[in-house]
């Protein structure tokens, strides 16, 4: 309290007095207990007034010790547990908590990592990766302001983020404690596979292998790749104390549908300590995209060679030139080239209504117009008998599938017969008709789309001279190859629009996230909020189910599968109102990231080390460790003074004795008849 505000107290205090006097001591001409009893009331009522006004304030002083943090971070992570450095750890991390001269100058705090991080007293050291990046950033957001020393018990060997070297702020002292045997043993490791993950059926897919070696003395070793039984690769490797790491590449036959598992493998006569990181598995989804074309026409002419040409620029397609009396069989194609039907494809047309194959028909002078409108309901044609050449126009707007504009416009015009096109049903129309530079209501090239079933209709013949002009524009005929062979890929697909969409790979490494995610969509195919979706999921080998929600996402639903073992599994996701299903499979390879080390990452915790100003220390210096901490001056705890304010006495009990003094004031002279 200030001398000012104590000499506005006795002012204060005086003039309360002076006042009460006055009032009820100097002209009473009697001075009994009463009035002295009423001077007090309004005395205090007074200085309670002048209290509020001058609102004197006690300042007070506490202090208070602060320790510098001293967090202690422990690998939590799988790879401590297979270096046979687990039952050490836990005794490690013990000392550091118990010692009570650390406790004494440090505020000591445990905290563990692997693919997250926590502050944890019990460690099992099952995680599946190991994430040391997170764990240095979760300690930056948490002593920001301090300077302080860090202790961390770790291999060093990080599988999940950033570079950890880096991590580290500069207010940040850290000592690795390192656990692992950094005796350097001989040891063969496939480091990586790299292979895409699908394959095309009858092709070859490149895989890419990284082969490292550990050890000092020169190793011959054989690398192979085996599907099965089988050996599909194999070749010898040599390693010297030089040359301690290969990149291997191999060409392998797609021969089978579905997703193929390979094993990668390199071994030596030499004994090894873990022979766990001597293979790898991975695998490939091969795809069947073959698709056999049929031209069926009755006539010869120049388009159906440049059709043929540019279609089987794609090695998975396949073109067959046939009439329509030679077809046996429609089930043998996958799309029909309809060109220039007459009344000999009648029965084809006859066919394909129960077989349903998509049609590409291509109309032009000598095309029964009249047969078309009787078995298909996409278009009608009322034509002439006059020849009209028709130029095109791009549509930008088509969203059927994507296609740039190659330069349709300056492509020859084709022949028509004059006449009217109208659409009979919801069709999508890429290129639109013109005569000259006067645009027509005609489409020259559509395409349909009704449930699972597929049409497009080219309006005009001679296309054959649309990619003479292409080539002659572009010095190559790859544009125009591109557009024939998009309008036969979407022909191909019989896909169609889905209420239940399930994303998911076809196999996953173990260890890692699996993760499942679904799209639920009402009739108008809009995202459905309220849908209610789960997923059985089913061992294929131990036939062992479980049942898992998904949780409900900004546009999508997700369910994380975790903790599978190797093994193949299928599951049956479904929608609990409409009863909608979808059916899928994946397959978990054995891989294990945790147990491919057989030493620590001496030489990154040592950069760590060097970075900050810190020593690396090991197992058997954790004595030498805690001296160091305990003895370091660098590390003081502070002792903080807290200023503390407060009234000296509250408004609210002023407040109170107010109401107090003037009632009984007013009713001690109501009593006594001085009102």
């Amino acid at each position: 309290m200030t001398t000012t505000t104590v000499f506005l107290l006795i002012v204060a205090a005086f003039v309360a007095f002076a006042l009460s006097f006055y009032q009820y001591l100097f002209k009473a001409k009697k001075k009994g207990k009463l009035q002295f009893f009423l001077a007090f009331l309004r005395f205090t009522t007074y200085f309670s007034i002048f209290l509020l006004l001058i609102n004197p304030i006690i300042t007070h002083k506490e202090y208070e010790t602060v320790k510098t943090p001293l967090p202690i971070l422990v690998d939590n992570s799988l790879s401590i547990k297979e270096l046979g450095q687990d039952a050490l750890t836990t005794e490690l991390y013990t000392q550091l908590l118990d010692n009570k001269k650390l406790k004494e100058k440090y505020d000591v705090q445990l905290f563990s990592f692997a693919d997250g991080f926590e502050s944890s007293k019990i460690l099992d050291f099952t995680g599946k990766q190991t994430h040391i990046d997170l764990a240095v950033r979760n300690l930056r957001q948490l002593y920001r302001n301090n300077n302080y020393p860090v202790v961390m018990l770790t291999d060093g060997n990080q599988t999940l983020g950033n570079d950890y070297v880096y991590s580290f702020s500069q207010n940040m002292t850290v000592y690795p404690l390192v656990l692992g045997d950094t005796t350097v043993y001989t040891d063969l490791k496939i480091n990586q596979v790299n292979v895409n993950k699908y394959a095309l059926l009858k092709n070859k897919f490149p895989v890419e292998v990284f082969v490292q070696y550990n050890g000092t003395k020169p190793v011959d070793a054989v690398f192979s790749i085996t599907q099965g039984n089988s050996v599909l690769h194999k070749e010898n490797i040599s390693f010297t104390n030089q040359n301690k790491a290969q990149a291997v590449t191999v060409l392998l036959n797609a021969e089978r549908v579905g997703v193929q598992t390979y094993k990668a493998t390199i071994i030596s006569a030499e004994q090894e300590k873990n022979r766990y990181n001597n293979t790898k598995n991975f695998a490939v989804e091969v795809i069947d995209q073959r698709s056999e074309v049929a031209i069926v026409s009755s006539i010869t002419h120049p388009d159906l060679g440049a059709l043929k040409r540019a279609i089987e620029t794609n090695k998975q397609r396949n073109v067959t030139i046939i009439k329509p009396n030679e077809i046996k069989s429609l089930q043998d194609y996958n799309v029909l080239i309809l060109y220039q039907p007459d009344t000999s494809f009648k029965s084809l047309l006859e066919q394909n209504k129960t077989v349903g194959v998509n049609t590409f028909i291509i109309t032009g002078l000598t095309t029964d117009f009249n047969l078309l409108n009787r078995y298909q309901d996409e278009l009608s044609f009322k034509m002439t008998s006059q020849r009209e050449n028709y130029s095109t126009s791009f549509n930008p707007l088509f969203n059927l599938f994507s296609l740039d504009d190659i330069g349709f416009e300056q492509f020859p015009p084709l022949e028509h017969p004059f006449g009217t096109v109208t659409s009979k049903s919801n069709v999508a129309t890429l290129l639109k008709a013109r005569i000259r530079n006067i645009e027509t209501e005609n489409p020259l090239l559509v395409f349909s789309e009704k449930g699972a079933s597929r049409s497009a209709f080219l309006l005009g013949e001679n296309i054959w001279k649309w990619r003479i002009e292409s080539h002659l524009q572009n010095k190559s005929f790859a544009d125009f190859d591109i557009f024939i062979d998009k309008t036969i890929q979407f022909l191909a697909s019989n896909s169609k629009r889905k209420s239940l969409v399930v994303n998911h790979e076809t196999f996953y490494n173990s260890g890692e996230d699996i993760s499942v995610t679904a799209q639920f969509f009402n009739k108008n195919y809009e995202f459905d909020e309220n849908a209610r979706l789960n997923v059985q999921l089913k061992n294929n080998t131990t036939n062992q189910a479980k049942n898992y929600d998904f949780l409900k996402g900004s546009n999508e639903y997700k369910v994380n599968l975790e903790g599978l073992d190797a093994g193949k599994y299928s599951f049956i996701v479904k929608e609990s109102n409409t009863n909608t299903t979808y059916n899928g499979s994946f397959e978990v390879l054995d891989f294990e990231i945790e147990k491919q080390f057989v030493n620590p990452d001496l030489t990154r915790l040592k950069q760590v080390a060097a970075g900050t100003n810190g020593v690396v220390y090991y197992p058997d210096q954790v004595e030498e460790l805690i001296d160091f901490l305990v003895n370091n001056e660098s590390y003081k705890p502070l002792q903080k003074a807290i200023t503390q304010k407060s009234p000296f006495i509250d408004w609210v009990w002023l407040l109170i004795i107010l109401v107090i003094t003037l009632a009984t004031e007013w009713f001690v002279r109501k009593y006594n008849g001085l009102l």
